[in-house]
């Protein structure tokens, strides 16, 4: 029945994905949520250059627990993966303003 179901539909499926044009800091909430997504990768990224693996993934999941603790009242609505990611990037940027401060 599935495999039915997938013929049937295969033929409206666009045959190339197309990138899309987002705009940051983006008009709906689709686009924000790509874009804070990216603005945390970048931060991440960052971050590998300042610290060991370990030291690393150990942050990643403090600020994790943190921020997701934060935005705990908005767990139901649309807005809260945006919300916590946001929250991660914020954290790591202090963190690397820390680190520039520092000279390092």
């Amino acid at each position: 029945m599935k495999a039915l179901l997938l013929l049937i539909l295969f033929p409206l499926m666009p045959a190339k994905a197309e990138q899309l044009d987002i705009q940051c800091p983006g008009k709906n909430t689709y686009e924000m949520r790509w874009c804070a997504s990216q603005r945390w990768e970048e931060s991440n990224h960052l971050l590998k250059n300042q610290l060991d693996p370990e030291t690393l993934n150990t942050w990643v999941k403090a600020t994790q627990e943190v921020c997701t603790a934060a935005y705990s009242p908005y767990k139901q609505g649309t807005i809260y993966p945006q919300l916590v990611v946001g929250c991660d990037d914020r954290l790591n940027r202090v963190l690397l303003k820390e680190f520039k401060r520092l000279g390092k």
